[in-house]
């Protein structure tokens, strides 16, 4: 457990003279998000645009990409029953940050909120991007300007829903989710009775060897499963956190998981291997194979835009939501920990908003550099994910209650297996990703000592030891 934290005397009368405005536990119950909300919101930031261009790419690599994707499913799984787990121990928001922080202590709740941060503004611009391909599949605006404008669009778009308040984010993210999930679940289902057998081309199309191909599908694949942690975040903002974040939790993942597995298969059996392997609109293409016409691909691309718009929603919130839950503990400006009449975030929201912008440009201008973005993203995602199973790993092998030896086991398999899950995101990010968001992380230790110097803890003179007496004192 961390050491007790004491905060100034002085910083307690600032933050109530400078903080009058609602915390998001003071909100009632008809300002938070129930369960058909927290799942949305687990949905629909997992499912973002990566689905609709995952076939493609995994059949450029072949049909052992489906055991790949069968235990990245499993590991995730396991992550998600973990976060059930520690969302009843710790029901407050902050979600990987609150549990490593109660398990090992500030530092390290300070490094997953910090990492946590960077994946959420740098994930989104990833989104934006991929959303921009679908919406100009519409527009034909191809020019860099018109596509940074496109992008730009699609990460303000979500601010100004998350700046109304808790309620309108999840009724629009509850929408977009099902107006994605109805036709991804018609494709995964419809498609199966439409499989050729052979479509579905090589188990290892890569040329190289197995192990090879099975390192690459991994890094696609678990990259599409970041955001499964999207209600633990947010944990105070949910109706009966201790029950509705594992719930949410679970259910998401495992939704999404039996989506992906089924959809994948569909397509890869609806489209020829050769074809799918050159194709940027894997899902239009399974359609239009199943029942001919060019009109599929104009509903697919709706599709998209509808799901790339839903977890740029989601994930806008999300990137408020961690440093206002650090920022309560005084490891963030102060500033981000406030709430807007309508219980917004505002100076999260809008600091992430600009990042990512930032970030979306630059991505624009140095197109080589995009895929690094995304790995990196995959890889700050890694830390709070490895974290959180090493907490609940810790609470496991050093608590005092009492629990059946059948209990322990299966809980201590299952942190274990999201503890390989979190290792197995970083073995697959790729050492210039490791390497990036390990200098990113080390960022943030200035930033953690700037905040203690603010709360007057370590250094303040009046704590200074007092130095021994000389040989005349």
């Amino acid at each position: 457990m961390g050491r007790p934290h004491t905060v100034p005397r002085h910083a307690k009368s600032r933050t109530r003279t400078e903080d009058p405005r609602p915390r998001a536990d003071d909100l009632g119950a008809a300002g938070k998000l129930g369960l058909p909300q927290s799942t949305a919101l687990v949905v629909g930031n997992i499912v973002g645009t990566g689905i609709f261009l995952l076939p493609a790419s995994l059949a450029a690599i072949g049909t052992i990409s489906f055991p790949v994707m069968a235990g990245t499913t499993l590991g995730a799984i396991a992550l998600a029953l973990v976060f059930g787990k520690l969302g009843a121990r710790i029901p407050s928001s902050g979600g990987p940050y609150a549990y490593a922080r109660n398990a090992f202590g500030e530092f390290m709740g300070f490094w997953s909120a910090w990492s946590f941060w960077l994946t959420a503004w740098g994930g989104n611009a990833g989104i934006a991007v991929a959303w921009v391909g679908y919406v100009n599949h519409f527009l034909h605006w191809d020019g860099t300007a018109g596509k940074a404008a496109v992008g730009l669009a699609g990460v303000w778009i979500p601010v100004l829903i998350n700046l109304t308040g808790v309620r309108n984010i999840g009724l629009f993210q509850t929408v977009t989710t099902v107006l994605k999930f109805v036709p991804l679940i018609f494709v995964a289902i419809v498609g199966l009775f439409f499989v050729r057998s052979e479509n579905f081309g090589p188990f290892n199309a890569t040329g190289g060897s197995a192990w090879s191909a099975v390192a690459l599908a991994l890094g696609l694949i678990l990259f599409i499963y970041s955001g499964m942690e999207s209600v633990t975040i947010v944990a105070e903002r949910v109706r009966d956190p201790a029950k509705n974040v594992g719930r949410a939790s679970v259910s998401g993942v495992l939704a999404c998981g039996i989506l992906y597995v089924l959809a994948t298969v569909a397509v890869f059996g609806t489209v020829p291997h050769g074809e799918l392997a050159r194709s940027t609109a894997p899902f239009a293409d399974s359609l239009n194979n199943m029942f001919g016409g060019t009109w599929t691909g104009h509903a697919m691309a709706v599709c998209a835009i509808i799901s790339g718009i839903g977890a740029l929603n989601g994930w806008t919130m999300l990137v408020a939501e961690m440093p206002m839950a650090a920022a309560r503990d005084g490891l963030f400006p102060a500033a981000f920990g406030r709430l807007s009449r309508r219980g917004a975030p505002v100076t999260g929201i809008l600091v992430g908003a600009v990042l990512t912008s930032l970030m979306l440009v630059f991505a624009y201008l140095s197109e080589n550099t995009f895929n690094t973005i995304l790995l990196f993203a995959s890889f700050t995602t890694a830390i709070p994910y490895f974290f959180s199973a090493a907490a609940q790993l810790f609470w496991l092998v050093t608590g005092g209650r009492a629990v059946s030896r059948a209990r322990l086991a299966r809980d201590l398999t299952v942190a274990v297996a999201a503890l390989l899950f979190s290792f197995a995101i970083v073995y697959a990010s790729g050492e210039q990703a490791v390497m990036l968001g390990v200098l990113a992380m080390l960022v943030g230790v200035p930033v953690y000592i700037w905040a203690k110097a603010r709360r007057g803890e370590y250094g303040s003179r009046d704590q200074r030891p007092a130095l021994p007496a000389g040989p005349g004192g």
